[in-house]
Parts: C-alpha cells; structure tokens; sequence
C-alpha cells in the first residue's frame, strides 16, 4: 500500500498528470465562477428595483444590499464545494493518470476495454453525487460526535475513495460486474487504501491533488490484485 502511493508521488511530475490537475481545477474555477455568477443575477433579478417596507416606506437600495450580503455566502460555499468539484471534474480524465501509469510501469499490456464518454460521464457524476451524500449526511455524526469526527471522516471517505479509484483502474479492463468482484474480494485492501488517500483530503490545496494520486496509487493496487489472482 505504502509503496503504491510512494510509486504515486514519484510519477506526480509526469507532464500528463499535471494536465489532469490543471483541467479539473480550471473547469471547477470556471463552474463555480458561472454559478455564483448566474446566482447573483437571479437574485438581482427576482427582487424589485424598490421595495415598500412598513415604518420605512419605499426602499431602493434592498436588491443592492442582497446582491453585496450574496457575496460573502456564496465565496465561502465555493471553498467548500472546490473539493468536492474539483473531484468530480478530475475524475473525468482519471483515465488518463491509469494510462500515464500503465505506459510507464506495466508496458506491453493488451489494449484496454474501450470506455465511451457516456460512461465516464456517468461514473464520474455517480461517484460525486455518492461522495456528496454520504458526507451531507455524516454531518449529523460530526456533530453528536465531535471528537471523533476526523476518524469518522477519514473512514467513510477511505471507503468511497477507495471504491471510486479501484474502479478508475479495474473498468478499464473488465465489464463493470467483474470489475466489482475484484473490488468485493479486495475490500479490505482498497479500504485502507482509501483511507490513506483520505487523510490528505484534510490539507488545503494538497486535497486538490488526491484525485490524481489516487487514481495512480489504486492503478498499481489494480495491478498487484490481478498478478496475485494470477499467480
């Protein structure tokens, strides 16, 4: 496991795992951005140019007050939600950090199962709506659970991104049911895999690189399961 990551952090150079890094930080900079923009022209939109209020009588200065209170809001929920869209984004393009991986470390392999971006667009979009619920919903164990709501996190978030970047690697050379036997039979592994790869997650800027690390880490894990199977 630690070597997997260790492999992982090596290749971190490797020209294409920057490009990976740059386009889902651009388009989450760039999605965040156009949303708080369209936010903030609705609500100038929705409230009237001058608003009658009791014992203050005609007010025309309330959607300005709107739009400028907006803003703090909405810059505060972007730094929460970069995490997560960035991971969303990044996760597009995860298949190039397998490949970039496979080319240096695995040459000689057989060609991989052709993946559409219909698929990628789906697996991507499944996996942040699951990362997404799964914390909104593990929020109300932070609370009651304060203390040990780092734990908490680092093992819920182990799973999910464990989950998510096995099968980056594993559905580039199986159909998704066998894909998820190996990812059944591997479980504890890829947990503790994941739980690694979710403690950087708790680092500002170094969680916008997990995605990436991830997908290489779980592609030599991958690896390793498949040669042990095979043995």
């Amino acid at each position: 496991m630690i070597r997997d990551v260790a492999l992982a952090l090596g290749q971190m150079p490797d020209p294409r795992f920057r490009r990976v890094v740059r386009r889902g930080v651009g388009l989450s900079l760039l999605l965040l951005a156009a949303t708080a923009g369209a936010l903030l022209w609705l609500l100038a939109w929705a409230l009237p140019d001058v608003v009658t209020l009791p014992w203050l009588g005609p007010v025309a200065w309330l959607d300005s007050l709107a739009s400028w209170a907006a803003v703090p809001v909405l810059l505060v929920l972007s730094v929460l939600l970069m995490v997560p869209v960035a991971s969303a984004m990044t996760s597009l393009f995860l298949d190039e950090v397998a490949e970039a991986v496979e080319d240096r470390h695995y040459p000689g392999l057989p060609r991989v199962r052709p993946q559409g971006w219909g698929e990628a667009l789906r697996e991507a979009g499944s996996a942040f709506g699951v990362v997404l619920l799964a914390n909104a919903l593990a929020l109300v164990a932070y609370l009651l659970l304060a203390p040990l709501a780092p734990l908490i996190f680092v093992i819920l978030n182990g799973y999910l991104l464990g989950r998510e970047y096995f099968l980056v690697a594993a559905l580039r050379r199986h159909d998704r049911a066998e894909a998820k036997r190996l990812l059944r039979a591997n479980l504890g592994r890829v947990w503790l895999s994941g739980a690694l790869m979710a403690l950087p997650l708790l680092i500002p800027v170094v969680n916008l690189l997990v995605p990436t690390l991830g997908a290489a880490a779980f592609t030599h894990l991958y690896h390793r399961v498949r040669r042990a199977q095979s043995a």
